[in-house]
């Protein structure tokens, strides 16, 4: 099984911006943790972020033939992209959205998401720990899509 760790905009930041919101953990770290989950549950795990929606959009559609899933924090992205909406129902990857923080304590315009009303599941508000909970998730509907 392979599954795809997507990060959007001003993730690469982590670690650095907004502390109070994120937290001091880098992507990197995050990453690492993330591949030895994956590892221990037998899970092939890639991982890319990118600042440009069209990188995400192309990287989803070139997944079609070999991505069983995708953990997906669109960022900003979250709230403006149809473009990634419509690449993940074309491609009918299954996919988790997880973010970082409680976007329905922030502001008014994070509570809206593109992407919430056709993911498979949904974390949101966990801390980095949400990565993990959201990997988890994803495995095991990917498993139970295989059935």
């Amino acid at each position: 099984m392979k599954l795809a760790l997507i990060n959007g905009p001003n993730l690469n930041l982590l670690g650095m911006r907004e502390p109070e919101t994120y937290g001091s953990t880098t992507l990197g770290d995050i990453e690492q943790t993330l591949t030895g989950l994956a590892n221990e549950k037998g899970v092939s795990l890639e991982t890319i972020q990118s600042n440009a929606e069209h990188v995400i959009v192309d990287y989803i559609h070139n997944g079609i033939t070999d991505l069983s899933g995708i953990l997906i924090n669109p960022g900003a992205f979250t709230h403006t992209s149809v473009a990634i909406r419509d690449a993940l129902l074309g491609t009918n990857i299954p996919f988790v959205e997880i973010h970082i923080s409680n976007v329905y304590a922030r502001e008014t315009f994070r509570h809206h998401s593109y992407l919430s009303d056709i993911a498979s599941g949904i974390i949101v508000g966990c801390g980095i720990k949400g990565y993990e909970y959201g990997l988890l998730a994803l495995i095991n509907t990917v498993n139970n899509i295989k059935k």
